[in-house]
């Protein structure tokens, strides 16, 4: 496999996020949009970052019906995004109808738990047993639901790989060995992230608050 760090670019800002791009794009494998992009830019703010060449996750987290999901997922397929978010929690039914609604190429991929929350944001949520428990159950509904893989923490890809072999993880939160975590709760360096089973590893901040971005994404890509 190619180079597996997707940058995220979190920023509304359109002229940063493609400044930011340029910066890197020969030294990562794939830049990640989120809603904070998406909702200042659009599907045209998506169409202006794939023109640098990049593959584009769009990491929106979609979590609503069944055929709520579906439509979004038919609207969002002009962009062809090469990775797609929903979230796991929204069932089989809605993970069944968010990949049929997906383009050929474009990997579905389910949210198990956002790895800013720990056992006790799980508790107050009212869902019972650790954050591991937690991601395990969901990769499962995620396999049988025929979507293509899962984003987990590193602390749990190992696990969601034992569960899943075939399966596609998206890791995100990674930080280098001398970064700050940051909001991040569940954190792990890059090379454990893919050691342990990682497919891709999503990293912002690391990269894109970096004195020289270019650099950073260097650095990281040479301890894989």
């Amino acid at each position: 496999m190619g180079n597996r760090i997707y940058v995220a670019i979190d920023t509304p800002d359109m002229a940063r996020a493609r400044a930011i791009a340029t910066r890197v794009r020969h030294h990562v494998g794939g830049i990640k949009l989120g809603l904070e992009f998406f909702c200042a830019n659009g599907a045209a703010g998506v169409h202006t970052m794939a023109e640098l060449g990049l593959p584009v996750f769009l990491d929106l987290k979609l979590h609503d019906i069944p055929n709520t999901v579906a439509k979004a997922v038919q609207a969002l397929s002009p962009l062809a995004p090469a990775i797609l978010t929903v979230h796991a929690s929204g069932g089989r039914a809605m993970l069944e109808d968010a990949k049929a609604a997906a383009p050929t190429g474009t990997k579905v991929i389910a949210v198990t738990m956002l790895t800013s929350l720990d056992a006790s944001d799980l508790s107050a949520t009212g869902v019972t047993g650790s954050a591991h428990d937690q991601v395990v159950r969901l990769t499962d509904l995620a396999r049988e639901s025929g979507i293509d893989g899962i984003v987990c923490s590193g602390a749990e890809v190992a696990a969601a790989k034992a569960a899943w072999p075939k399966g596609f993880f998206v890791v995100p939160g990674v930080r280098p060995t001398e970064a700050q975590a940051g909001d991040q709760k569940r954190v792990v360096t890059p090379r454990a992230a893919i050691d342990a089973g990682a497919s891709i590893l999503v990293i912002g901040r690391p990269i894109t608050q970096a004195d020289d971005p270019d650099a950073a994404a260097r650095a990281i890509v040479a301890t894989l």
